[in-house]
């Protein structure tokens, strides 16, 4: 069944029908543009919330970019920003797939329908000027006929008349002869624009018309096509990047899985840890002795600070030392003590007074530099006294010791990598230089001077740099089981030394004359350096401890830990021989006794 056939008579119809479903398609082409609106409208504002919540921070101006959950954040923001990106291609391939696509298809269909329209319009006004010279064909014969049957009644009239002559007769039958022969001419014009009119009026009905109208039909339902092919592009263009949006919203999932909050817990630590040991127990002062007692710490070598660092200062930072304490070997009273009053009878010995062994024993207490907690630190950390100190700035003088040596080893590090860079590129120019001489075509040796200059004196620059920071780390106390980076020590491939927890300090050619006081009571504390594990480990890898201090492990053995890490990187751990050393604490699992 076609239009044609059926719809033969329903010009005005069909002529209305197909412009409504062009209609149609200029309202969905309209839809879909207010939606790629909408869409774009939402990833700016997504786009918007993302850019607002990350700000582009350095890991030294906020410390909390190292934490867990402050990474998983910025990852949500970035996947954030990744679905806004998916919800702008959605927008653009919609324009581009749908709304240009069918914007340019609805004018072709609109160009066809004129002109299928204007054909139909041609050929009706053609059948129509046929029926009208039919009608003015038959008017005529008509009138014609009419004319030629009064002509005949007056020469019969006349033939009969007794009073009319020859003459009038004969004139009569004439004029009646004239109007028959007109009257049979129109006649035969008539039935020839009759034949005329019913040939093209069949023409048009059953040839010209239904082959317009059938052309119209197979528009429309090209344009029903292609309007059903924009309905299923509207959903297929979304589906498309549904796998990449649903990447976006899994990584949202695994941003979250991603925290961790124990490591968020133990890098607290590790940014804001000071290295000072707890403060020892308040010596009790006797006055009753009438002595002026100086205090002192009943833990050895436990520095301590102002009364007012536990009463007037609490809401500031708990510092136990300034710069000058730790690098003063005074030991003046930490505290300030008024002088007992005098006795009636006078003024008590000066040296002795009511208890001789007590002064003796306060005496040994000034003479001698205080003694750290446990021998086994004295290898890890120390302070340099009696020195002064550089900027406070560049040296990071301001920070606790432990994050002061953190800070310095970063920095030795970033030297490092500049030197390295600094050496490839002058070894680069001197190879290029051996290249120019040896063939002068392809340029001139003399134009890599000033490059070759200038990059020594960055490579000289960067190492006396490098050995003012090994010089500043070494003061502050390096641990032995920290890098430590000599200029010397770079090659052409720019690699460093890396010493082992007690071999740290053994290149100091001139020890400590102090030293000495603790080596007469290593003896004493022999059963303190074999104190109680606190703990246990296992090790994930191997380790080969071939560095002094140091001691080997085998994947999967397992440590007893003596030490715990100072925020180094190092662990001291024991064996069930004895055997005591220091291992990597990022290569084993620890377990600490409760």
């Amino acid at each position: 069944m076609d239009w044609g056939t059926e719809l033969w008579d329903q010009y005005d119809i069909i002529e209305k029908h197909t412009q409504s479903g062009l209609e149609l398609v200029e309202k969905y082409v309209k839809f879909v543009k207010e939606r790629t609106e909408i869409e774009q409208s939402y990833a700016k504002q997504l786009r918007n919330l993302s850019k607002k919540y990350n700000q582009k921070r350095s890991s030294k101006d906020e410390p909390d970019c190292r934490l867990s959950s402050y990474q998983s954040f910025l990852d949500i923001l970035n996947e954030m920003n990744d679905y806004a990106g998916q919800r702008e291609l959605i927008a653009e391939n919609m324009i581009m797939n749908i709304c240009i696509d069918l914007t340019k298809y609805l004018q072709e269909l609109k160009q066809e329908r004129k002109t299928y329209l204007l054909e139909a319009k041609k050929a009706q006004q053609c059948l129509e000027s046929t029926y009208k010279q039919l009608d003015s064909s038959k008017k005529r014969f008509e009138r014609e006929w009419r004319e030629a049957e009064r002509a005949a009644q007056y020469a019969e009239k006349t033939d009969q008349d007794i009073n009319a002559t020859k003459a009038d007769v004969e004139k009569a039958k004439q004029q009646a002869h004239m109007r028959a022969r007109v009257a049979e001419e129109c006649k035969n014009d008539y039935a020839s624009h009759l034949q005329k009119y019913n040939k093209e009026q069949s023409q048009f009905y059953f040839n010209d018309m239904p082959v317009i109208f059938n052309k119209l039909q197979n528009l429309d339902e090209r344009r029903i096509q292609k309007l059903a092919q924009g309905y299923i592009l509207f959903s297929d263009t979304e589906k498309h990047v549904m796998p990449i949006i649903s990447k976006c919203l899994e990584g949202i999932t695994k941003a979250g899985t991603n925290v961790n909050e124990k490591n968020d817990t133990m890098v607290v630590i590790e940014q804001n840890k000071s290295g000072f040991e707890r403060p020892g127990d308040v010596e009790f002062e006797d006055y009753s002795q009438g002595i002026n007692r100086a205090s002192s710490d009943s833990s050895l070598g436990t520095p301590k600070g102002h009364m007012d660092i536990l009463g007037k200062n609490k809401s500031k930072n708990f510092w136990l030392f300034k710069r000058s304490k730790l690098s003063s070997t005074s030991t003046h009273t930490p505290f300030s003590t008024p002088l007992a009053p005098l006795p009636p009878n006078g003024a008590p010995s000066p040296k002795f007074g009511r208890d001789p062994l007590s002064y003796c024993l306060k005496e040994i207490n000034k003479t001698v530099k205080p003694r750290i907690s446990s021998f086994r630190t004295l290898r890890r950390s120390k302070f340099t006294s009696e020195r002064s100190m550089p900027t406070v700035m560049e040296d990071f003088g301001h920070l606790p010791p432990e994050q002061r040596r953190k800070r310095l080893q970063q920095k030795l590090e970033e030297i490092s990598k500049e030197l390295q860079k600094e050496a490839d590129q002058s070894e680069a120019l001197g190879k290029m230089k051996d290249v120019y001489e040896k063939n002068p075509q392809m340029g001139d040796p003399a134009s890599l001077a000033t490059q070759i200059s200038q990059t020594s004196q960055n490579i000289e620059r960067l190492r006396g740099e490098l050995n003012k920071y090994e010089t500043w780390l070494s003061e502050a106390g390096v641990r032995g089981d920290a890098l430590r980076y000599r200029a010397h020590s770079f090659n052409n491939n720019g690699a460093h030394e890396v010493l082992s927890p007690d071999a740290a300090h053994s290149d100091e050619s001139t020890p400590d004359p102090s030293q000495a006081i603790y080596a007469e009571f290593d003896d004493d504390f022999e059963d303190e350096e074999r104190a109680a594990p606190i703990g246990k480990c296992t090790a994930m890898y191997n380790f080969p401890g071939a560095s002094e201090g140091t001691i080997s492990m085998e994947e999967g053995e397992v440590l007893a830990v003596v030490e715990e890490d100072k925020g180094d990187g190092w662990t001291r751990v024991r064996r069930h021989n004895g055997d005591e050393g220091y291992i990597p604490t990022s290569y084993v699992t620890i377990t600490l006794n409760k």
